[in-house]
């Protein structure tokens, strides 16, 4: 059994803070023992080669190892850090756990506007205000909770082996770890990213600064928190340390946040942060960094930055400085050369199906160049390269349709092309929009003035979904039915004459399929009279109105019955022509046949 993290002192307390981790309260103990056992037995190395060794314990490497094992295979994995990378460690799970304590504060701000008083005297929560500590507590205690499922434990359940230690490529099918040679028929390389750091600035690198890989650490809130980077890393602490009560300013080096998404949502999330109290210096580069410790036990230090931009040179001061600008691939000391696996500036290089230049050498997630990263990402790609590795598949890196949610409030969703990159590309399209401003739901919950919305693109005088922006409270929730249409095909007019339930957010993507169902229509006669008439699609959010829709269907019962009259009339003036002409042909035959007539003499 191995010793549990759980034995306090600070030796344990150095340990873990190598690893990143810190306080060694019980929840990280708890988390520690599951990710990176101390006094790990690594198994004995096989004679033989294994069939596939994954390097990197997160989510790539986890997907690896457990679904080949769980196949059949021989598997291996090598975790020389943590048990589910960022994403469990330093990632998602405790950055979204920040953000829905956050979340609760700015809703906690909004009660008294919405009927919610506080004691008897009905006193409104002017004073509130987030137990930074204790909110961390609960970052660290819902971290562990989920840390089993990454566990090496369970990846040995699923039939892997598990080795702790750095690996290190000898040969193209060789790796040493802890000083023993493992083989392998194929491997997987998922070592994953770390926070790039902005190079040529002066003291930054012997300033406290933070990174997603130590903010989570923290256990004090700083007065005034400076953040470098405006993508989503940057957006999301940001708006979530403004919400607990820091004074926030983030550099932006361009023009706007968020660059890689659409122009109408960076403008909805730069207006909702700013009106949370975010300032936003674009145009802004860190030129240098000091720092200095206070006294009187004093945990955070004092920082001092030198910020260059259109205005010139300012100093800023902070207690707590985050580099959110971007992320470098985990590729040295890998011995990448002794495998004949080649790299560029942004990683690993890959064919379409996830080959290195050593077609027996797979690589996915972070540690690729030019791919999302995303964890759904670095899965989905290790499913990819399980497939085309063991089992004869030809699965490609190009087919995946990646949606990519920012976790701000709202929430930006993006999936394929925004129309800024279909014209960059001089792709022809179409776009149909929503807006959530007249959607019942968002108005209900007081969201339908946070600029959000649903934009559609589809390719030019088709419904071909190619591409989806979203801006609402819950569009990471929003955006998977759009990735759908894309994946399978699914044109905008099908998911326009889908029901969709009410009161939904969700209608705001059916009304952009009603919105196309329009464009359709528009021009055609018939198609005039069926707008006119049965009154679709009128309201601003184009999810239709019954307004005079009685006196419209009244209207139309009374042309249907004249036409009906139209119709009988018709009929008999065929039935009289009909009985006349046999009339006349019967008399004709009859003269012919030599037969008198009535009145013949």
């Amino acid at each position: 059994m191995a010793e549990s993290w759980g034995g306090g002192g600070a030796r344990l307390a150095d340990e873990a803070a190598a690893l990143q981790i810190w306080p060694l309260d019980e929840h990280n103990a708890r988390l520690l023992d599951a990710v990176h056992p101390r006094a790990w037995a690594d198994p004995p190395a096989p004679a033989e080669p294994f069939d596939l060794i994954a390097i990197g314990a997160g989510a790539g490497g986890l997907v690896a190892a457990k679904q080949s094992a769980r196949r059949g295979a021989r598997s291996a994995l090598v975790s020389a850090h943590l048990a589910g990378g960022d994403c469990l460690n330093v990632g998602c799970v405790p950055s979204k756990a920040l953000l829905s304590v956050a979340r609760a504060a700015r809703a906690a701000r909004r009660l008294a506007a919405e009927g919610v008083l506080v004691g008897a005297d009905g006193a409104p929560l002017a004073a509130l205000h987030v137990d930074f500590a204790a909110a961390m507590a609960r970052l660290r205690r819902l971290r562990a909770q989920i840390a089993p499922a990454d566990a090496h434990a369970a990846t040995e359940a699923a039939g892997a082996r598990v080795f702790q230690g750095f690996a290190r490529f000898t040969g193209r099918d060789s790796l040493e770890v802890n000083g023993r040679t493992l083989t392998f028929k194929k491997a997987v390389l998922c070592t994953g990213g770390r926070a790039a750091l902005p190079a040529g600035v002066p003291g930054l690198a012997e300033a406290p600064y933070l990174t997603h890989a130590t903010l989570f650490n923290l256990t004090e809130l700083p007065p005034r928190m400076v953040v470098v980077g405006g993508g989503a890393v940057g957006v999301e602490m940001a708006q979530a340390f403004a919400a607990f009560g820091s004074a926030v300013t983030v550099l932006v080096r361009s023009r706007r946040v968020l660059p890689r998404a659409a122009e109408a949502a960076a403008r909805a999330v730069q207006a909702a942060m700013e009106a949370d109290g975010v300032r936003f210096l674009f145009g802004a580069r860190l030129a240098a960094v000091a720092s200095e410790a206070r006294g009187g036990g004093a945990a955070l230090p004092l920082l001092r930055l030198e910020v260059e931009g259109a205005e010139g040179r300012r100093t800023l001061e902070c207690e707590a400085l985050l580099v959110a600008a971007g992320r470098a691939p985990n590729v040295e000391g890998l011995g990448l050369e002794a495998a004949g696996v080649r790299c560029s500036a942004d990683g690993v290089v890959v064919n379409d199906l996830l080959q290195t230049d050593n077609p027996n050498v797979f690589a996915v997630g972070d540690c690729v160049a030019g791919v999302p990263r995303l964890t759904h990402v670095s899965g989905e790609m290790a499913k990819m390269a399980v497939q085309n590795a063991l089992f004869g598949g030809a699965w490609r890196l190009s087919s995946l349709v990646v949606p990519h949610v920012v976790y701000t409030e709202p929430e930006v969703a993006m999936v394929g092309l925004s129309v800024e990159e279909a014209e960059g590309a001089a792709v022809p399209v179409d776009k149909y929009e929503s807006s959530l401003e007249h959607n019942d739901r968002c108005i209900l919950e007081g969201e339908s003035a946070d600029g959000g919305f649903v934009s559609v693109v589809c390719a030019k005088g088709t419904d071909s979904v190619l591409g989806a922006t979203i801006v609402a409270s819950r569009a990471g929730e929003m955006v998977n039915e759009l990735t759908l249409a894309i994946k399978e095909k699914v044109g905008l007019e099908a998911i326009g004459r889908s029901i969709h339930s009410y009161p939904t957010a969700g209608e705001a993507v059916m009304g952009c399929g009603l919105a196309y169902i329009r464009s359709k229509w528009a021009g055609s006669p018939a198609s005039a009279f069926q707008m006119r008439w049965v009154g679709y699609g009128v309201r601003a959010d184009g999810l239709g109105s019954t307004e005079g829709v009685g006196k419209q269907w009244r209207l139309l019962l009374v042309l249907v019955a004249a036409l009906l009259v139209a119709v009988a009339v018709a009929v008999a003036v065929a039935v009289a022509v009909a009985v006349a002409v046999a009339a006349a042909a019967a008399a004709a035959a009859a003269a012919a046949a030599g037969f008198p007539m009535m009145g013949d003499s």
